[in-house]
């Protein structure tokens, strides 16, 4: 799916909830924007100063590493002022709400909030606080949706056209946000998605998703354009050998192995990381030429540039 004409396009959103909430042409939107941004990465001078007059605050109350170093490059990169909380550090500890804290940070004239949270919905709630426009970084198993965002920028990069790919996403599908943002926004575009797991770790009625459910690996690999593989959320199951014996034997009916690359040679493999070597995949996989898992972190660099400029009001550069 293109846009037909995507410097005229009018671009109405103030937050980035969820994909839910976006529509194929504002997705397309954000990840052609995106192609300006990614090339201003390739410059000697990586910076464009878009944000100089903004104040961002990363509100971080679930821990994080690619995603928050990745916003706060984003940032800087795009010369806005950037205030980095930590619910570790701060008066939560003491006891203070959430509603008071982010009160208490919108009191300081803050243009934009990225927050991250263990329950869901709480992106949500935050634009109920303040005036700011609220970007989700993750909140609980419910959205992730610049991950995704950066996901199909990295599928357009293998090839343009995401109408009609086939794109399977193997792993933990009941506790993944990120699985959840990639079906919402693949399926807006018109991709074809095969969630692919133990049916111990599949949601009840994913059907309902506009997906097709697998339990073969092997019928997922000869079937697939691109292999998605995503690690099993281990923080937020109980019990988890009441989901599968061992990850051992997890690794033997889902993980993705060389000899899956030499008998299928043409699917691309992603992952959104952290990666668990020898368990979604053997460690060669994840370092061959067919892992576009680098791409992946470069990309969600200029994806989120672009959602930072769009919802602070800019226009295509």
């Amino acid at each position: 799916m293109m846009m037909s004409n995507p410097d005229s396009y009018s671009f109405s959103q103030k937050h980035l909830l969820g994909l839910a909430d976006y529509s194929a042409d504002d997705i397309m939107h954000v990840l052609e924007q995106a192609k300006t941004f990614r090339e201003v990465l390739d410059r000697p001078v990586p910076k464009i100063p878009t944000l100089r007059d903004k104040t961002i605050v990363n509100l971080f109350y679930e821990n994080s590493t690619r995603t928050r170093l990745s916003f706060e490059l984003a940032q800087k990169r795009m010369g806005a002022d950037v205030v980095n909380f930590s619910a570790s550090t701060s008066s939560t500890r003491k006891g203070e709400s959430l509603k008071d804290t982010i009160r208490n940070i919108s009191s300081m004239k803050i243009d934009m909030v990225v927050a991250r949270h263990q329950s869901p919905g709480v992106p949500q709630f935050l634009t109920r606080c303040v005036d700011a426009s609220i970007i989700n970084a993750g909140d609980g198993a419910h959205e992730h949706p610049t991950q995704a965002l950066l996901d199909m920028f990295t599928m357009r990069q293998i090839d343009p056209k995401l109408k009609g790919k086939k794109i399977a996403i193997i792993g933990d599908i009941s506790h993944s946000r990120v699985v959840r943002s990639n079906i919402v926004g693949l399926t807006k575009v018109g991709a074809e998605v095969v969630v692919c797991g133990p049916k111990s770790l599949m949601p009840f009625a994913v059907e309902s998703l506009g997906v097709n459910v697998s339990y073969n690996l092997e019928e997922t690999l000869a079937w697939c354009d691109i292999a998605m593989a995503l690690r099993i959320q281990m923080e937020r199951i109980d019990g988890p050998a009441d989901l599968f014996p061992s990850l051992r034997e997890y690794h033997e009916r889902f993980g993705i192995k060389m000899s899956h690359l030499e008998k299928y040679p043409d699917f691309k493999v992603m992952h959104p990381g952290p990666i668990n070597r020898g368990v979604e995949m053997e460690s060669d996989v994840a370092d061959s030429d067919r892992a576009v898992i680098l791409d992946q972190v470069t990309n969600g660099l200029a994806v989120r540039m672009a959602v930072l400029y769009l919802l602070s009001g800019g226009k295509r550069i």
